[in-house]
C-alpha cells in the first residue's frame, strides 16, 4: 500500500486508535511475523495456535513498525488499531486498498481451480508486467490471510493484481472477491481436490464459479473449454468469455486461444504453436521452460488472461517462453552432481496434479537409468480414498515406474493398485525409512518423482537425497 496514516487504517479496519504515540506515515509493508516487520509497517497481530500475535509488538516495534492491528489494547509503545477480529481486520484493510487503487485504475485479475492454479499464476505474473507493474503472490498464498497480505501491497503505481483463490467451502471465493474485486477471472479446472469436504464434482464446480459470477459486464471470464464443468460457467457470469483449448478454436466465445504442433524436448518442457481468434487474431511459437505436458494447458490459460488484459499476442508468447517457475516444490528438477535427478513436485497432490506428474515422469527416462517414485498420500479425498489411490498406484505402473515406494495412511492403497498392475513396490512408515530405501539402491541415472499432499512435507526427502554423495543443488 502507499504510505498512509494510522487513522486512515482504522478507518478502513473499523477499529479505534489506541496505544502508543502515533507514527505517521505507516506502511508501505503489511506483515504477521514481527521479523519481517520494515520501518513504518503495519504489524498485525494474529492469535495463533502455537503463537500469539500480540506477544510480538515489543519485536515489531524494535524492527520499526510504525502500527499494529490488534484484538486487545497491548501494554506497548507501539500504537494500535484495535479491532475485534485481526484476521477480518486485515481483509478489511486490503478491501480498503484495493478499492483505491482499482479507482484508479488498478485491474484484478483471479485465477482458481482444482489444480494447477498456483503454476497458472506464477505464469500470468511473467505475462503481466509486459503491460505494467504487477504484484502476485510467491507460493500458494490464496486464502483468508495470503490473499489479503499480497492485495496490500498493491500501491499507486500498480497496474495489475494477481490474486489466487482457494476454497474450502461454498462462499469462500465469493468472499475473496469481495476484497479483490476481479475485472478478469480464471478458473483453470475443476477436478477432485477438496472432493471430501465439498462432496461432489459439481459442488467443487459450483464454488469455483463463484469467480466469474463476480466479474462485471465488461470483464473477463477466462474459461477452460476442455472442462465441461469449467465450460458451463457461460451462464453463470455477465463477463466476456476468454476461451482456451487444446482442441482448436472455440466459436462460441469472444476470445479463443489454442495450442497446435506441441511437442516435448528430452526434459519435458514443452513448445507449440499459440493461436487467437475474436478479440485478437494471429499466432505465434511459445517454448516453455517449466516442465510438463500440464503446463500447455496452464500457459494457455496464462496467454488468454495476458490477451485480455490488452498485452499483444507476440509479446505474450515472448514472456511465457521466458517464463521460469516461481514456486517451489511444483515440478522441481534438481540434478545432484553425481547425475541423479530428482523430480520434487511435493507442494502438493490430488489424482490430478499426481497423474499429470506421472505422465511427464513417464517420458524422463535415461539411458540404463530407471524411474524410481516415492508417492504419499493425497489428503481430503473422503470416501473416494482408496479407490482413488489404488487408481494412482495403477497409473504409476502405466507410466513405467520401475520401483515404487509408498507412505502416509493410504499408501498402502497406492501400493496395492501398483502390485495388481503388475509391478512391485514397498510401503515406508517414514521418510527416514524413505531416504534410507532409496540411497540403498539409486543410481547416478536414476530418476526420483516425489510427490504426495503437502501434509506429508517430502520435500525434506528430496532435499535429503540432493545433499548425498557430494551433490550440491
Amino acid at each position: 500500500m502507499d504510505p498512509t496514516t494510522v487513522r486512515q487504517v482504522a478507518e478502513w479496519t473499523g477499529g479505534h486508535v489506541a496505544g502508543g504515540a502515533r507514527k505517521d506515515p505507516v506502511g508501505p509493508d503489511v506483515v504477521i511475523d514481527s521479523r519481517k516487520a520494515t520501518p513504518g509497517s503495519v504489524f498485525v497481530a494474529i492469535p495463533g495456535e502455537r503463537v500469539d500475535g500480540h506477544d510480538y509488538l515489543g519485536a515489531a516495534r524494535a524492527a520499526g513498525a510504525g502500527v499494529a492491528l490488534v484484538e486487545h489494547q497491548v501494554d506497548d509503545e507501539l500504537a494500535q488499531v484495535v479491532v475485534a477480529d485481526t484476521v477480518r481486520g486485515l481483509s478489511a484493510l486490503a478491501r480498503g486498498v484495493v478499492a483505491d487503487a482499482v479507482a484508479a485504475g488498478l485491474v484484478v485479475v483471479g485465477v482458481t481451480g482444482s489444480s494447477g492454479k498456483t503454476s497458472t499464476k506464477d505464469l500470468i505474473a511473467q505475462v503481466l508486467p509486459v503491460a505494467g507493474p504487477t504484484v502476485a503472490p510467491l507460493g500458494s498464498f490464496n486464502n483468508e490471510i495470503g490473499a489479503p497480505l499480497t492485495a496490500a501491497g498493491v500501491d499507486a503505481g500498480t497496474k495489475f493484481l494477481v490474486s489466487e483463490m482457494g476454497a474450502r467451502g461454498k462462499g469462500h471465493i465469493a468472499w475473496l472477491c469481495s476484497i479483490t474485486p476481479p475485472r478478469i477471472g480464471a478458473v483453470i479446472n475443476v477436478g477432485h481436490a477438496h472432493l471430501g469436504e465439498f462432496g461432489s464434482q459439481e459442488a467443487i464446480a459450483e464454488a469455483k464459479g463463484e469467480l466469474v459470477e463476480a466479474l462485471p459486464a465488461d470483464g473477463w471470464a477466462v474459461l477452460n473449454a476442455d472442462d465441461p464443468l469449467v465450460t458451463r460457467m457461460r451462464d453463470r457470469t455477465p463477463a466476456r468469455i476468454a476461451a482456451f483449448s487444446h482442441d482448436g478454436p472455440d466459436a462460441g466465445a469472444d476470445l479463443s486461444v489454442w495450442s497446435s504442433g506441441v511437442e516435448a524436448d528430452d526434459l519435458q518442457r514443452y513448445s507449440f504453436t499459440l493461436h487467437a481468434a475474436g478479440a485478437v487474431t494471429g499466432e505465434a511459437s511459445v517454448a516453455l521452460r517449466v516442465l510438463g505436458e500440464h503446463n500447455v494447458s496452464n500457459a494457455l490459460a496464462a496467454a488468454a488472461v495476458g490477451l485480455a488484459a490488452g498485452v499483444p499476442l507476440d509479446e505474450v508468447a515472448a514472456a511465457l517462453s521466458a517464463a521460469t517457475p516461481r514456486s517451489p516444490w511444483r515440478m522441481q528438477l534438481d540434478e545432484r552432481a553425481d547425475g541423479l535427478a530428482i523430480l520434487n513436485d511435493s507442494y502438493n497432490a490430488n489424482p490430478e496434479s499426481m497423474t499429470a506428474a506421472l505422465h511427464a515422469f513417464a517420458r524422463m527416462r535415461r539411458p540404463g537409468g530407471r524411474l524410481v517414485a516415492l508417492l504419499g498420500t493425497m489428503l481430503e479425498l473422503g470416501d473416494d480414498s482408496p479407490r482413488a489411490h489404488r487408481e494412482i498406484g495403477a497409473t504409476a505402473r502405466e507410466a513405467g515406474v520401475d520401483e515404487l515406494l509408498t507412505i502416509g495412511d493410504f499408501g498402502d492403497d497406492i501400493l496395492a493398485g501398483f502390485t495388481e498392475a503388475g509391478g512391485s513396490g514397498e510401503h515406508v512408515s517414514s521418510k527416514e525409512d524413505a531416504v534410507a530405501r532409496l540411497r540403498a539402491t539409486l543410481t547416478p541415472a536414476d530418476v526420483v518423482l516425489v510427490k504426495a499432499s503437502r501434509g506429508l512435507a517430502l520435500d525434506t526427502v528430496a532435499d535429503d537425497l540432493l545433499a548425498d554423495k557430494g551433490g550440491e543443488r
